[in-house]
Order: structure tokens, then sequence, then C-alpha cells
């Protein structure tokens, strides 16, 4: 008699919340279609799948494994209180058993084809719970799908949903590669006329007194490291992750970033004052691969950086909301104060639209790197005081 594959799912305490680790033994196919359930994640310091728990989460997977013949043990979750909050109140709930076959072919096709354009597997997942709510909302053959169909489902439950804006719009650009996909004729309208206009609101900016406060609060070397090389160099949290020790050019003052947003590769700068501070942290850390990296050399947690920001904007006494990408802004924002031309914050920032930076104009490396860092200057102002001996403190050698 075989012996049946076994799931266990089991409590964990992640990113504060109560979660579902699932343990299984790994196969490929099984693994790239749990990737597609809304609210999975994978966690490298477990080195394993999880989801918040929830009833309805624990319910699907339990439905999850047991279609695929697994033998599904979750008996330590039973005296487990469940969140009482749902990852999205509004979700349109999906039974996939009631998918034809051809739909579902056409998902997984659909899926293929989105990975072909080499889109990140984040958004490859966002665009497909898209379409597959739309295929399950409209309840035709998908080379029937029409304008219409596309608005109506828009209005009755995206809209009705009260998904953000920028859900919306990303609604709109899986169901406008969905149609190219698979609507042989073209469309009557234009899909782009569904797509709402993105929100305006201003980022929360730090002043340049408020960063140094930071700074010179977080205790934790790596940790200061982190938010100061972030803010100095304006960098997205995904590409300090994924810098690596040799593309950091100390000589030249320059980090090279590659494939960040949209996989275009740039070079930003790289604070004078700031460098004392690197060599600190990594003579003390000694990181392999990555400027940053975690446990036993694995992925280091975006989450794990808005803890300790979270922490260290109390302890300087900090009200305002501040997020992990609040660092980026103030960069931008003082390097526009300090005159700095719109052109060439563009490209320390990696923007490439019109809209973001409201110009796009080629900027040659050599008048990129005579650009001071906004930490720079405020430093050199402390240094430029009465005080003989000022102790900005960055380094940890006071």
């Amino acid at each position: 008699m075989t012996k049946k594959k076994t799931v266990t799912l089991l409590p964990l305490q992640h990113r504060d919340n109560l979660q579902i680790m699932i343990k299984f033994l790994y196969r490929v196919e099984v693994a790239e279609e749990l990737k597609l359930l809304p609210g999975i994640a994978w966690s490298e310091t477990q080195s394993c799948y999880y989801m918040l728990y929830t009833l309805e989460h624990k319910k699907m997977l339990f439905s999850f494994f047991n279609d695929r013949g697994y033998f599904v043990d979750y008996k330590k979750l039973q005296f487990q209180k469940p969140a009482k909050k749902k990852v999205k109140p509004n979700y349109y709930a999906v039974d996939k058993e009631k998918l034809s076959a051809g739909d579902k072919k056409n998902l997984w096709k659909y899926v293929h084809y989105l990975r072909g354009k080499r889109y990140s597997e984040s958004t490859v997942k966002t665009y497909y719970q898209f379409v597959l709510m739309l295929v399950d909302f409209t309840d035709k053959p998908v080379e029937q799908l029409d304008y219409r169909d596309f608005e109506v489902f828009l209005e009755q439950v995206i809209a009705k949903g009260h998904y953000s804006i920028s859900s919306h719009r990303q609604c709109v650009s899986a169901i406008k590669h969905f149609s190219d996909l698979f609507i042989g004729e073209p469309l009557e309208k234009d899909l782009n006329i569904l797509r709402p206009k993105k929100s305006r609101q201003l980022p929360t900016v730090l002043s340049r007194n408020e960063v140094l406060r930071i700074l010179q609060v977080t205790k934790n070397l790596k940790h200061r490291a982190i938010l100061g090389l972030i803010y100095s160099s304006g960098l997205r949290i995904g590409e300090l992750l994924s810098l690596k020790l040799n593309e950091i050019d100390v000589d030249r003052r320059q980090l090279f970033v590659k494939s960040g947003k949209g996989k275009k590769d740039r070079t930003v700068i790289l604070a004078e004052s700031i460098i004392p501070l690197l060599f600190n942290y990594l003579n003390t850390y000694m990181p392999k691969v990555y400027f940053v990296e975690g446990q036993n050399g694995g992925a280091y947690s975006p989450e794990s950086i808005r803890s300790f920001l979270k922490k260290s904007c109390k302890q300087a006494g900090i009200v305002k909301r501040v997020t992990r990408h609040t660092l980026r802004h103030s960069f931008a924002t003082h390097m526009l104060e300090d005159g700095v031309d719109l052109r060439y914050i563009q490209t320390l920032l990696g923007h490439s639209k019109p809209e973001t930076t409201m110009i796009y104009t080629h900027v040659t490396q050599r008048d990129l790197m005579k650009i001071q860092s906004p930490l720079d200057r405020v430093v050199n102002q402390l240094k430029a005081n009465d005080n003989p001996k000022p102790k900005v403190g960055l380094s940890g050698e006071l």
C-alpha cells in the first residue's frame, strides 16, 4: 500500500501576526500552483511558504492539498485562535473547481505568457488573480469576451469591492494583457479608458534634522548602515536588499544598482560621510555576497527594516507616519530643495515615466557624480558650526 503524501500546517508567529506555516516535501509542480494562491508568501528565515492564519485560509489550504492527494495534518492549529481580520474583506471568492478544463488551461497559458514577458512573480500572481476573478465572473468562453464584459466586471467587482486605485489600475493592465492574448478581433474601445487616474497624494517627507536624529538613535550598527544608505543614495528597499558588495565603488563614491524597478541598471551617488559607517559595519558583520544579509547568509527581510525603522522613529520623537519609502522621498525632496536639476534627480531615482518626475532627459555619469548627497551636506553643516568637536555619531566611533 502506497503511503499518502503529507502536508503539515503549523502555527507561526511572523511579521507581528499569527501565520500558517506550510511544510511538505517540495515538488516543483505543486509549488508553482501554491505560489498563485492569494495571500501566500515565502519566508527565507523559516524556509517555508506561509499565509495569515484565518479560517478562510485554513480551508483554502486544506482544499488545495486534499485535491492533490495529500493528507493534511493541521492538529497543531486546532487550539490556535485565528485572526479576526480578513486579508481582503471585499475579496471576490472564486471556486476553482467550477472552472471548466478549458478555462484552467487558458489561465495557465496566460501565466506562461506573462512569465515570457519577464514580469516579476509578484506581478504575475497579481494579474493572474484578477483574470481568475474575471473568468469566473463573466461565465463565458474567453474568446467571446468583449469590451462591455470587461467594463461590467470592473464596475461590479473592482469598483464596488472598494479596491484601491492602484489595484484598479493593475486590474486593467491584467485584462489588457489577457485581451491581447485571447481576443482575436480588436476591441471597439481602448481598455486604457477604463484605467482610473493615479492618486496624487503627496508623500511624507522628513526634515534633514529628523533624518539625522533617526540615524543617531539607531544603536544597532547594521540597522544604522541600512537606513543611512537608503537615505544617502535614494535607494528603493528592494534595491538595497539586492545590492552586492562588488557593486559598491568607494573610490568613485558611487553604487551600481543592477536591475532596479523596470529591470533598468543605473548608478547612484555614495555619500562620503557614510563611508566610515559602511566600513565599520562591513568589518563587524562581514557579509559575504550582499551588502545586507539575513541569518546564515540568507535574504534579509524588508519587514525587519519596517520594524526597526518604526522603533527608531519613536525613539527620535518623530510622530509622522514614516514608511520604508519615506527616506527615499526625503532624499529626492532635499535634493530638489538644494537646487539639483529635476532631470538629475529623475536619473538618480531610476524613474522612467514623464509624470513621475515631469521631464525625461539623458544625464551623463560625470555630471551625476558631481552631485553632493544631502547627508554629506547636513554633516558638513554641523562640522562648520562653532562647536570645535561635533559628535555626529554615524560610524559608531564617537
